[in-house]
């Protein structure tokens, strides 16, 4: 998109102020379908610090997440946990990762997340 959804900066915003990691959101960004929850920028960096921080072979990149975010006044990302890359009938990873994704990269979302079932 050139210009982002404004109604989705809202939501991103919304998400930010309130430090809430409840929201389900799908969107679609250059053809790829990411399904999940949205959760604000320093939670997220927070999560994903964690776990560079427990592996041996990544330990260093975690201070890179430890850094506060510059507080931009308007949301300029979307940042999903506990999501999934839906491709044909599977989620990609099926635990679920960690997405950052541009707001002026989407060009369709709903909300509400995808889940799997085996039939």
């Amino acid at each position: 998109m050139s210009k982002p959804d404004e109604l989705l900066v809202d939501v991103a915003a919304l998400v930010e102020s309130g430090q809430s990691n409840q929201m389900s959101l799908t969107v679609v960004t250059s053809g790829a379908v990411i399904t999940g929850r949205l959760a604000p920028e320093q939670v997220w960096r927070r999560r994903v610090s964690d776990v560079l921080n427990d592996s041996a072979r990544l330990r260093e990149f975690s201070a890179v997440f430890d850094t506060p975010s510059k507080d931009a006044e308007v949301p300029t990302h979307l940042h999903f946990h506990v999501a999934r890359i839906l491709q044909g009938t599977v989620g990609i990873p099926e635990t679920g990762g960690m997405y950052r994704v541009a707001i002026a990269d989407v060009t369709a979302w709903t909300m509400g997340d995808f889940s799997y079932f085996d039939h």
